[in-house]
């Protein structure tokens, strides 16, 4: 399955399987303090009731699956100190400017894309 924007039906992911083995989901610091990616490349999984991740519904998917989008073109959603840290709003659109997610990229956080369900679809 891939994502697509729901605006402009553009595909905003690569392929992605569901991850049923949640034993794979990382939410550790490197030892040098490089952050992790929190979900393995070429897998998604929908947040659920007592997922700490984001919010219910959510879709997570790993940084290196997300294709065709850009980061937010107002700068007040792009904050962070090593990479950006989510809190300020949806900060990922896709090439054609619709949002779709939020990146989740700081040096104190796992790394992942957190898809908003209402602006993307599986196809």
């Amino acid at each position: 399955m891939k994502l697509v924007c729901k605006s402009c039906e553009i595909e905003i992911s690569n392929v992605l399987t569901e991850l049923r083995d949640l034993s794979l989901l990382n939410e550790e610091i490197g030892e040098d303090h490089t952050p992790l990616d929190y979900i393995p490349q070429g897998y998604f999984l929908i947040v659920g009731e007592d997922d700490e991740v984001d919010k219910k519904g959510t879709i997570i998917i790993n940084m290196k699956d997300l294709i065709n989008s850009k980061h937010y073109p107002d700068g007040d959603r792009l904050n962070g100190c090593c990479g950006l840290d989510g809190l300020d709003g949806m900060n990922r659109v896709c090439s054609n400017g619709h949002e779709i997610g939020t990146e989740n990229s700081d040096c104190w956080m796992p790394h992942y894309i957190a898809i908003n369900p209402n602006m993307a679809s599986f196809m």
